[in-house]
């Protein structure tokens, strides 16, 4: 049995169809539908784990929020004491918080493998930048930074793999995708897909926090994008992994076959 938590989440989901499809036994954990399991209340956390032997982490709202690796570690550590013989977590790059998470999910006792994952280029069409590309001028507080953003179903394919295969044991995979692109080129890709004129404006991080707090943006939400964007999208994670090439051995899906993909299905279009 695997546990996928966030199995309703963007990369739990697929996660989820994989295993499905291989006739594995899964349980979605979530805190809607499916087993209830809450990353902030331990309470869930006990019949979650029942019976499970294999764990894909992907801690909400973020492993790079303050105090993840800590709620991370116990999670393991009751996991491992339960039974389960596998722990899969989701991490980012140059997080400094994510890598604490690494760090205890690796000692927590049983086999592990870290998925060091780029941006995902499903923000664009299933999280906070919907918005925004829908109203047709994205404005953010990131410059002319290349990140080479990784399509989550690489992700599930990676994450589905390192659940049911032995030899990953201890590994960590830098999943990205093919090549770097600006924030202002991919917002350009998905406007050619799209069919429409999307503009992108950088605009400083004070006038961008001061943006989400007037659309009522939780605070902690808040500041976890006004941080992503202007420290780890510093430049210090501008370059390519490998680590979808060492899993599936071929190359991470192109950030235009995702937007002409995710064009196709009508998200992004305005009546």
């Amino acid at each position: 049995m695997t546990l996928v938590t966030g199995g309703t989440g963007k990369t739990g989901r697929r996660i989820v169809e994989r295993l499905t499809r291989l006739d594995r036994p899964v349980r979605i954990g979530t805190r809607s539908g499916g087993v209830p399991f809450d990353w902030q209340d331990r309470g869930t956390w006990e019949a979650a784990l029942e019976g499970v032997t294999a764990v894909y982490i992907s801690y909400y709202p973020d492993v790079a929020i303050p105090g993840s690796a800590e709620v991370v570690g116990a999670f393991s550590k009751l996991a491992v004491s339960r039974g389960v013989r596998r722990l899969v977590l989701l991490s980012g790059r140059g997080e400094e918080e994510a890598e604490a998470a690494e760090e205890v999910v690796a000692a927590a006792g049983a086999e592990w493998t870290v998925l060091r994952s780029s941006w995902f280029s499903q923000n664009f069409s299933e999280n906070f930048l919907l918005d925004p590309v829908l109203s047709g001028h994205v404005v953010l507080p990131v410059g002319p930074i290349g990140e080479p953003f990784v399509d989550v179903e690489d992700i599930a394919d990676v994450a589905a793999v390192a659940l049911t295969e032995d030899g990953h044991n201890g590994q960590i995979y830098e999943l990205t995708g093919p090549r770097l692109l600006t924030l202002e080129e991919a917002v350009a890709s998905i406007g050619k897909a799209a069919g429409r004129d999307i503009t992108f404006t950088r605009v400083p991080a004070e006038a961008y926090a001061a943006a989400l707090a007037a659309e009522h943006v939780p605070a902690e939400i808040a500041d976890l994008l006004v941080y992503l964007f202007t420290t780890v999208l510093d430049g210090r994670n501008e370059r390519v992994g490998d680590g979808v090439q060492r899993m599936l051995g071929r190359e991470p899906r192109d950030f235009d076959d995702y937007a002409r993909r995710t064009a196709a299905t009508g998200i992004w279009r305005v009546s």
